[in-house]
C-alpha cells in the first residue's frame, strides 16, 4: 500500500508545472530564430528536470517550462525577445536574449506552407 501511494505522488508531481512565469516575463516574445533589426543583449542557459526518478517528465512540458525560464531571466538583461540557440539537451537549453523595442520582431521563415482552399496557410510545427 505504501508503494503504491508513493508512486502516486510521483505521478502527481511530475504533471504539475513547476515553473510559473516572473513579473515582467509575459511581456518578452520567443521567435524562433534571430529576430532582424533588434539588438542582442546576451545569453541565457537554463534548465529543469526532464526526469523524476524512474519517470522521464513530458518533453513538451520540459521544453515549455524551458521557454518561460528564458522569458523571466530576460528583463534582468533589458531584453523583451528571445530565441533558442539550440534544442534542449537532458532538461538544458540556451537561449539568446535580444531587444526589439517597439519593433516587432520578424518571424522566422517557415518551411513548406501549404494552403487550403486559398482561405488558410498551416506551417510545420517547430521542432
Amino acid at each position: 500500500m505504501r508503494t503504491i501511494a508513493i508512486a502516486a505522488l510521483v505521478l502527481t508531481a511530475t504533471g504539475c508545472t513547476w515553473v510559473h512565469m516572473a513579473p515582467g516575463a509575459q511581456a518578452v516574445r520567443v521567435v524562433e530564430g534571430p529576430p532582424a533589426g533588434c539588438d542582442k543583449r546576451g545569453e541565457v542557459a537554463v534548465s529543469v528536470r526532464d526526469s523524476v526518478a524512474f519517470y522521464e517528465r513530458n518533453d513538451l512540458r520540459v521544453r515549455d517550462e524551458l521557454e518561460t525560464l528564458a522569458r523571466n531571466e530576460a528583463p534582468g538583461l533589458d531584453a523583451d525577445t528571445v530565441s533558442p540557440l539550440g534544442a534542449p539537451v537532458d532538461g538544458e537549453q540556451r537561449f539568446a536574449a535580444w531587444r526589439c523595442g517597439s519593433k516587432t520582431p520578424a518571424p522566422a521563415a517557415p518551411t513548406t506552407p501549404s494552403t487550403t482552399s486559398g482561405q488558410a496557410q498551416t506551417f510545420p510545427a517547430r521542432g
